[in-house]
């Protein structure tokens, strides 16, 4: 009785829940100026706490847990993962490129998916990509892009890093998408969390010099975390112009209080 009851009620709440989520950010993002350096970022203050919290949890935590994955997981297992990974978010790249208006790119991606699911062994090995069935990359944070969604302010989330208003709203939707989590059943829906996760250890591990370098080896990690993620976000979206000007004069790595 309790269970088709709460299947009804999440068919007739999730729908609801995803309108009032794309008002809101279309709201939020749509009118937002953008700075006349490129950088909007009203909340700077909260969003160096943030960053200073999130370079702590790096130290103490993702850094080391990273380092010990790194050098005691093989290699080859941790690309498995890595596709792994890759794989369960591939339904979201379907939905999203459908929402996008990009049919081709979302067939592609279903059929990347069911190849990968049956020859990939569920995706542990990519033998998509070795016939030539590239990856179309994308989420709803590009879809409210497409949409006409503004980019709005600059945005530190913590564990999550760099984002924006638009980006941050996306990656919460891209979790009310995923098929897995909303589909599959406890514990079943958490496997692509923990893909996630480890995956992203793997990256930690393998990016650990560009990393550190940014985190603790510059005199402001926050600024050039910032413009980083900014400049790489907007030419993936495609955006030229204005939008992307950056002062030229910019130095991430310069003191900002060396004149006082």
């Amino acid at each position: 009785m309790w269970l088709p009851l709460k299947l009804v009620l999440k068919k007739i709440l999730r729908p609801i829940v995803l309108t009032l989520c794309v008002s809101t950010t279309l709201s939020a993002c749509a009118k937002t100026n953008i700075a006349p350096n490129g950088i909007n970022d009203p909340n700077e203050a909260a969003n160096r706490r943030i960053h200073e919290f999130n370079k702590r949890v790096d130290k103490l935590l993702l850094s080391p847990a990273s380092n010990g994955y790194g050098t005691v997981i093989p290699s080859p297992v941790r690309t498995g993962v890595s596709n792994f990974a890759d794989h369960l978010s591939l339904p979201n790249d379907v939905i999203n490129n459908t929402l996008q208006g990009k049919i081709p790119e979302a067939g592609s991606s279903l059929l990347r998916f069911a190849f990968n699911t049956v020859f990939g062994i569920a995706g542990i090995f990519d033998p998509a990509t070795e016939v030539g069935m590239a990856r179309h990359d994308t989420d709803f944070g590009e879809t409210l892009h497409v949409w006409g969604a503004g980019e709005g302010a600059y945005t530190e989330m913590p564990f999550f890093g760099p984002s924006t208003t638009r980006d941050a709203y996306g990656f919460a939707i891209d979790i009310v998408l995923d098929p897995f989590f909303v589909v599959t059943r406890e514990p079943t829906r958490y496997i692509g969390g923990v893909a996630y996760v480890v995956n992203k250890m793997g990256e930690r591990y393998e990016y650990d010099t560009t990393v550190d370098s940014i985190l603790y080896e510059s005199a402001d990690s926050y600024a050039q975390a910032r413009i980083l993620y900014l400049q790489n976000r907007r030419f993936r979206l495609g955006i030229q112009g204005e939008e992307t000007y950056v002062d030229p004069e910019f130095d991430p790595y310069e003191d900002p209080y060396a004149d006082f």
